[in-house]
C-alpha cells in the first residue's frame, strides 16, 4: 500500500479547489491508501484549513509557523524533505506554485517526477502509469514511473472530478514543532494585486470568452451582442490580451484572471492547460471551435464543431427570441 500525501494549497482560509482534486486522485493510485494532507502556513487560517480537510483525508499533517505564512516553494521543499518518508509518492497541483516546488523536490527525495498529469491509470506492481499531454494537448501519452523510490507527481487542475464525500473522518495532528531549519535565501517581498478593468470577470457567473478563433478585433462585436443576451461578461485567452483586443483584466488562465463561473462559453479556444487552470468550480463548459481535435472539447460538457463567426450570431439571435 502506497504511502500517498497531498500538498495543499490555501487563500484566506480556504483550500483550493485542487484540494479536493488530489483526494480523488490518490484513490487512483490505491483505493485503500490512507491519504496524508499537508497544510502550511501560519495563523488561524491554517487550522481553519486543517480541519476542513479532516473531512476529505484520513491524516492531516499541520504546520504553523511565520516562517511559512506566505508560500515559498524553496521553505516548503525544504519542510518537506525533512518530514516525508521514503518512497513516499506526493501530489501537487500543476500551478505556478506547485510547477516550483515539484522538480526540486522529487531531486532532493531521489524520487521520480511526472508533470502535468491529466489521468491516472492505476499501479502494476511497483510501476504506476499516468497519461499527460504533449503537442498543446493534441495528443495523449502514457507514461510508467518506476515508484521504487516514491514520486513527485505535478495534476493538472481541473483534470479529475473532485471527491465530495467528505466522509474521512481524519485527524489533524499539529507537526510544527517537527519542522527544521527553514531559512531560505529567496524571501517574500510584497502581494502585488492583479489590475483591475473596467470589468471584473471574477464576480461574473457567466463568461463568454473568446480566443485566437475570433480573428480579428472587430470581430469581438459578435461576442458581446452574445454576452449581452445572456447577461455575461466577455473574458479572453491571452492571444486576445497579446493582440491587444482587450486588456489583460479580462484574461483567463494561469498568467490571468482565476476566475470560477457557473457557465462558460469558450469560443474559437483551443483548451490549453494554462488557459484552463485560470478556470476554478467545474463549470458548465461550452466548447466552440472549428477544430475538432481541440484539447477543450476534452473537458467541455457540450462540444459544437463551428465557427465561432458563423455560430455566434446564429446562438444570440436564438437566446433574443426565447
Amino acid at each position: 500500500m502506497a504511502d500517498v500525501y497531498a500538498i495543499i494549497t490555501h487563500k484566506d482560509g480556504v483550500a483550493d479547489d485542487t484540494a479536493l482534486e488530489l483526494a480523488a486522485a490518490a484513490k487512483k493510485i490505491d483505493a485503500g491508501a490512507a491519504v496524508t494532507a499537508i497544510v502550511t502556513g501560519s495563523g488561524a487560517d491554517v487550522e481553519k484549513v486543517a480541519d476542513a480537510m479532516a473531512a476529505s483525508y484520513s491524516h492531516v499533517l499541520k504546520f504553523n509557523l511565520e516562517a511559512l505564512a506566505h508560500p515559498n516553494a524553496e521553505v516548503i521543499r525544504k519542510l518537506l524533505v525533512d518530514i516525508l518518508p521514503t518512497e513516499a509518492i506526493v501530489l501537487v497541483p500543476h500551478d505556478t506554485f506547485g510547477m516550483d516546488l515539484a522538480p526540486g523536490l522529487s531531486i532532493k527525495l531521489d524520487a521520480a517526477f511526472v508533470a502535468d498529469v491529466v489521468d491516472i491509470e492505476g499501479m502494476d506492481g511497483s510501476d504506476l502509469t499516468l497519461v499527460r499531454q504533449e503537442y498543446s494537448g493534441m495528443v495523449s501519452t502514457r507514461v510508467t514511473a518506476d515508484m521504487t523510490r516514491g514520486a513527485v507527481i505535478n495534476l493538472r487542475p481541473g483534470s479529475f472530478a473532485p471527491d465530495e464525500s467528505r466522509s474521512a473522518g481524519g485527524s489533524v495532528v499539529d507537526k510544527s514543532g517537527d519542522a527544521g531549519d527553514l531559512k531560505a535565501k529567496r524571501n517574500f517581498m510584497a502581494v502585488v494585486e492583479a489590475e483591475v478593468g473596467d470589468v471584473d470577470i471574477t464576480k461574473s457567473d457567466v463568461l463568454v470568452s473568446v480566443g485566437r478563433g475570433i480573428e480579428d478585433e472587430e470581430n469581438l462585436e459578435i461576442a458581446q451582442e452574445l454576452a449581452d443576451a445572456m447577461g455575461a461578461v466577455v473574458s479572453c485567452s491571452r492571444p486576445v490580451v497579446d493582440a491587444k483586443w482587450l486588456e489583460k483584466s479580462r484574461q483567463v488562465g494561469t498568467s490571468g484572471q482565476t476566475v470560477k463561473p457557473k457557465v462558460y462559453l469558450a469560443c474559437g479556444i483551443s483548451g490549453s492547460f494554462q488557459h484552463m487552470g485560470g478556470i476554478k468550480g467545474s463549470p458548465f463548459i461550452v466548447a466552440i471551435n472549428k477544430n475538432v481535435k481541440a484539447p477543450i472539447f476534452q473537458v467541455a460538457d457540450v462540444g459544437i464543431e463551428a465557427d465561432v463567426l458563423d455560430f455566434l450570431p446564429e446562438l444570440t439571435e436564438a437566446i433574443e427570441e426565447l
